[in-house]
């Protein structure tokens, strides 16, 4: 028993913290008082989480332990990525909290739904069975669906809440009807047991619907062509500090979660899933990068530019193998810190109107702050994957993992693509560099926003000259996924 509450810590001291403050929060008069105290607290909550993964006793050194009957997994990648999702909510909470303030989203109901996402794809990282994953889905997106339209009294904002819920509900409805497929022709649920029943017999067509139904569905929490509708409309409704998270940190989980279905349950049948993976992947970068040329607001094209670049991080999973889902890790790692550097630099900005919408906005902006014009320079260069940025790194790392397999087409494409998309982040450089000013600039003197900026811009520039300890960190952690 001590041991599952040593493996299970962080889940526990979330859900703890969680139920504490729904039980206790209403009951405080003051409403900034409650905001501030369950704000601090999640913070707080979240560094016990970090130290609790940090303090667990067999942290890289290959070990693998399967809880509650195996539906629970916990391994170096589980680890990882855990620490990946709480770092960037951490931080995601941090460069929010002035903006919350003027948008009046400082409501203790607000960090406590943070935490509830949170504590959703944490069970999504160890999911090892598909109810397990189901749960951890759902923990998640229920949670997304209140923090999207979180202010009832802007419309914009409750019609992309109902957008997402919507079709939220149906990814989820064929994710159960995946499962239920699955459990049909095989009869198992867990990941190692699917896979055990693929390998000791033929695999059936059912099997085979099943398998893709899941990938459908879980394609839709990455925002993956053709299941992406959602995603420039809720980003565009949605307020910057939900945005700022629903960009960065879902998709690690949920990355984490479709590599263990793929690798694990159905690693026997990696002809049939790879094509599709492959498709959605050339069908993501491709659209993503023609759809963001056109757009004229910065959250839309936030959101086509994460849908390419969740693209290229498949053509890392294509690969399906150790290399694959090193340079995976990498891929995502490197995405958070840029993200999460981008939006800060958004949220130091501000104009009569309020914060920057408008591409448009950002002209000139090098004659009024020329720092935030650097660091935007840093992170738009990094997403475009021009070297010496850690985006380039990260590009490289996939393409090299999808070339060791063969697959030529997928990387020629993925090449291609990345050059297209180039344009709009070089585009928004001309503007900040060589237009004059169209409106006045209002620069925060937010000291957190600044160090965030700061951090994370040194990080993006750090990594090609010592790339050495994040490359130990996600080679160790994508060794410990292929050990029986």
């Amino acid at each position: 028993m001590l041991y599952h509450f040593s493996i299970l810590a962080p889940e526990i001291i979330l859900a703890s913290v969680i139920l504490v403050f729904v039980a206790s929060a209403a009951f405080i008069n003051d409403a900034d008082k409650a905001y501030r105290l369950t704000y601090n607290a999640s913070l707080l909550a979240l560094i016990g989480c970090f130290i609790a993964i940090l303090l667990q006793f067999q942290w890289f050194t290959d070990g693998k332990y399967l809880l509650f009957s195996g539906q629970f997994i916990w391994d170096d990648l589980s680890s990882y990525a855990k620490m990946l999702v709480l770092v960037g909510t951490f931080l995601v909470l941090l460069i929010g909290a002035e903006e919350c303030k003027n948008l009046g989203m400082n409501q203790f109901e607000y960090p406590i739904l943070v935490l509830f996402a949170v504590l959703g794809m944490m069970v999504m990282i160890s999911a090892n069975h598909l109810l397990v994953l189901y749960i951890g889905l759902e923990l998640q997106s229920l949670a997304l669906y209140v923090m999207v339209a979180f202010r009832r009294d802007s419309i914009r904002e409750s019609e992309a809440g109902l957008k997402y819920f919507v079709l939220g509900a149906l990814a989820s409805g064929i994710i159960l009807y995946g499962a239920s497929l699955v459990y049909g022709f095989t009869g198992n649920l867990g990941f190692d047991a699917i896979a055990n029943n693929i390998s000791n017999g033929e695999v059936a067509i059912g099997t085979i619907i099943g398998m893709t139904f899941l990938i459908s569905g879980i394609a839709f929490k990455l925002s993956l062509v053709p299941f992406h509708m959602w995603t420039p409309d809720v980003y565009e409704g949605t307020a910057l500090p939900v945005t700022s998270f629903f960009a960065n940190i879902p998709k690690i989980a949920a990355f984490i979660l479709f590599t263990r279905l793929l690798m694990t349950a159905f690693n026997d049948i990696v002809a049939q899933w790879q094509m599709v993976v492959i498709l959605i992947a050339i069908l993501s970068m491709s659209l993503a990068c023609f759809a963001a040329i056109a757009q004229k607001n910065i959250k839309r094209l936030i959101a086509y530019s994460s849908i390419g670049h969740m693209g290229y991080a498949l053509v890392g999973l294509s690969a399906g193998t150790q290399e694959g889902l090193a340079a995976i890790l990498v891929y995502l790692t490197i995405y958070m810190i840029t993200g999460i550097g981008l939006f800060a630099c958004i949220l130091s900005m501000r104009s009569a109107q309020g914060n920057y919408e408008n591409i448009s906005d950002f002209s000139g902006l090098l004659h009024n702050a020329p720092w935030l014009a650097m660091a935007l320079l840093i992170f738009m260069f990094s997403m475009a994957g021009i070297p010496p940025m850690a985006g380039f790194f990260a590009k490289f790392y996939v393409f090299k993992a999808a070339l060791s397999q063969e697959l030529y087409l997928l990387v020629i494409v993925a090449a291609l693509t990345s050059v297209v998309s180039a344009f709009y982040y070089l585009y928004i450089v001309r503007l900040m560099f060589f237009d004059t000013p169209k409106i006045t600039h209002q620069i925060s003197h937010n000291l957190i926003l600044r160090t965030v900026i700061f951090i994370t811009s040194g990080l993006v520039l750090v990594f090609a000259l010592w790339p050495a300890p994040l490359i130990y960190m996600v080679e160790l952690a994508a060794a410990s996924f292929f050990i029986n």
